[in-house]
């Protein structure tokens, strides 16, 4: 993973939309069925919205029913961080961009094969490069 990228609460605020910034700086989340890419279906590459790294391929996405894009698997294990999140009464599995910390949604062992993991990531927090 490239070298950690640092930026002060003004400069998000001023690099983001609010929804993003919401999102991402603090650890939002957007109403299921309503995000730009859940039903993407094109051929692709999914950014992190605040640095760009590659975090998700489309080959690894799958439609979960959860309402948010689901991935099996991240496009490099290195890409993404996670870390345990127990706010709203529960213990779930963050899921970050390891290279700027933002926050992109949680991880849970539902998924489908060969993982068995359901990277469940907030359209906001994602740009997507679609393949040529």
């Amino acid at each position: 993973m490239s070298d950690k990228i640092h930026r002060s609460d003004d400069e998000w605020r001023s690099s983001l939309t609010p929804d993003q910034y919401r999102i991402t700086r603090q650890k939002g989340t957007e109403r299921a069925f309503t995000g730009e890419y859940n039903d993407n279906k094109t051929k692709g590459v999914y950014r992190c919205v605040c640095c760009g790294s590659e975090l998700f391929v489309s080959d690894t996405k799958y439609d979960s029913g959860s309402g948010w894009p689901s991935f099996y698997q991240p496009a490099d294990p290195s890409a993404v961080e996670v870390e345990t999140d127990s706010s709203l009464g529960m213990r779930r599995t963050e899921v970050l961009c390891a290279r700027c910390e933002a926050h992109l949604g949680h991880v849970f062992e539902d998924g489908p094969r060969p993982t068995g993991l359901r990277y469940c990531i907030n359209s906001a927090a994602l740009d997507f490069e679609p393949k040529e």
